[in-house]
């Protein structure tokens, strides 16, 4: 049988990603007619932008043989339930700060009653926020509490959540796990691509190792986009009209020991964009998201400061431009790209590393045993592209609704800023909440849930007053909401403190 190589272009996360996960999913070991090699640059560095993941990264690294303790330990990880907007709907009066927190746990199901009428029919002045009292995973967070006891079982919890941890660690991680599922790693400088006469990718030519060649070619070079933008000239689309920040600047520093240990990532909008705050196991990554066509390089850094507090006057900052978007074709003849190369949005709500799994997880299903290697082409561009639209919807609804009086943020609500398809769903939430069918699964991201803890965090109107007569169940909805509220007591009481979990993990018990 003749050899099927694939040759990955890059490394970072989503290089060695890819390369574990195709080694499992394609068994590697099992078939001495697959070969998969990374081709890693070793003048390029990890852009560690988004250094926090969606639940989804449990079941990958699950499926990729990695031990969570292990994870946890060799890339400073901690725990994340959620994000906490601080800020985003209005801006502080008197020093009072407006906050919601969208958690990763979906609201309480009760197969005869949905509760979230029953909460929009409450008075506004006395109703608990939405996601406090639709699941107990607020209060569990907002107590610094685990979502899980150390003795339960790797990748399992009561409570639903993902990670934070150092992007240059788990790239390591990755490779490490790659290499033992039998993956090749060379390490070279890319000098030249040379194309057939159909378009495809014949061969590349490197500085220390030259000429490689492969059937199937897998772009990971990041924003450079060596293969699908340079060689294959696959179109950027852009989403500045929808999605204005562009700029990032972004630091760590020590977190001091008798410090709070937040399981969860704090955002905090600031006058032309937003904040980001990670809790790592000691330190804290901190960064300031912007629109530079709102703010300048130097007003960011200052806010950055101000943000990091006394002490950090001299503080390292590392500048990270990039363009909202994403190519238009992500799969060209015989090449595809994945991360940052097939396109990055921003860094809210942690998208960029669900679209390498979500990207992966399709190359590994549809990539044929035989024939035409682009066979599946128009079928994962088609995906992908719908999936980066609907991402951009969900970003989009986080700005939209704000009162912030800022240019920035009274751009974002300018009608013509705002997607065709969420305007009409923002039309229809004002008199239902969102629902499963709003939304197709298999080219989402988020559920129809994920909208609710927005769009009613951010204080948006659902009116069903006049409705208000069907909903009879009344009496039996607060013995719920309230059933929630105990079980929320008992988890706090019942559940670790977030910071004794991850010393237990890295102490190894």
């Amino acid at each position: 049988m003749n050899k099927r190589r694939i040759l990955i272009v890059g490394g970072g996360t989503a290089g060695w990603l890819t390369a574990a996960y195709l080694a499992k999913a394609l068994r590697l070991h099992e078939r001495p007619h697959l070969e998969v090699t990374v081709l890693e640059s070793p003048d390029i560095g990890t852009v560690g932008v988004g250094e926090g993941t969606f639940p989804t990264i449990r079941g990958t690294l699950q499926f990729l043989g990695i031990d969570e303790a292990r994870f946890i330990r060799e890339t400073s990880a901690t725990l994340k339930q959620g994000i906490r907007f601080v800020d985003w709907a209005c801006m502080p009066v008197d020093g009072q700060h407006q906050q919601f927190f969208h958690p990763f746990e979906a609201p309480f199901y009760a197969e005869d009653l949905n509760l979230v009428p029953y909460w929009l029919l409450q008075d506004e002045a006395t109703r608990p926020p939405f996601a406090e009292a639709m699941t107990l995973q607020v209060r569990v967070a907002e107590a610094h509490r685990a979502p899980k006891r150390s003795g339960e079982a790797p990748y399992a919890a009561p409570l639903n959540y993902a990670y934070h941890f150092d992007a240059l660690k788990l790239a390591k991680l990755l490779a490490d796990r790659a290499r033992e599922l039998g993956v090749r790693h060379v390490q070279g400088t890319v000098t030249d691509v040379s194309l057939s006469g159909a378009g495809a990718i014949r061969h590349l030519d490197t500085a220390q190792h030259g000429r490689f060649e492969a059937e199937f070619y897998i772009d990971c070079t990041g924003f450079r986009a060596e293969l699908i933008g340079r060689a294959l000239g696959s179109k950027f689309k852009s989403a500045r009209d929808h999605l204005f920040v562009d700029r990032a600047l972004a630091c760590k520093i020590p977190l001091d020991a008798d410090a709070v240990m937040e399981s969860c990532t704090i955002a905090t909008a600031h006058e032309a964009g937003w904040l980001w705050e990670i809790g790592l196991n000691g330190s804290r990554g901190i960064g300031c998201v912007y629109s530079s066509s709102h703010l300048s390089d130097d007003r960011a850094a200052d806010i950055l400061r101000r943000y990091c507090g006394p002490g950090h006057e001299d503080l390292a900052m590392r500048s990270i431009p990039f363009a909202p978007g994403y190519r238009e074709q992500q799969w060209v003849q015989n090449c595809v790209a994945v991360g940052l190369s097939a396109g990055f949005l921003e860094p809210l709500e942690a998208t960029g590393l669900v679209l390498i799994e979500a990207a992966v997880g399709m190359i590994a299903e549809m990539l044929p045993h035989s024939g035409p290697i682009s066979a599946p082409a128009r079928r994962f561009n088609e995906l992908m592209t719908t999936r980066f639209e609907n991402i951009i919807n969900f970003l989009k609804l986080h700005y939209c609704l704000s009162q912030r009086q800022q240019p920035f943020w009274r751009d974002n609500a300018q009608p013509s800023t705002i997607p065709e398809r969420l305007a009409g769903l923002l039309e229809e939430w004002k008199l239902r909440p969102p629902g499963r069918f709003d939304f197709l699964l298999d080219t989402e991201t988020f559920a129809f849930f994920n909208y609710q803890y927005i769009l009613y965090g951010m204080g948006y109107g659902t009116d069903l007053s006049a409705g208000r007569a069907d909903f009879t169940q009344a009496e039996d909805a607060a013995k719920l909401f309230a059933k929630i509220q105990r079980f929320a007591d008992r988890a706090v009481a019942d559940l670790p403190s977030h910071r004794a979990l991850i010393q237990q993990i890295n102490a190894g018990r």
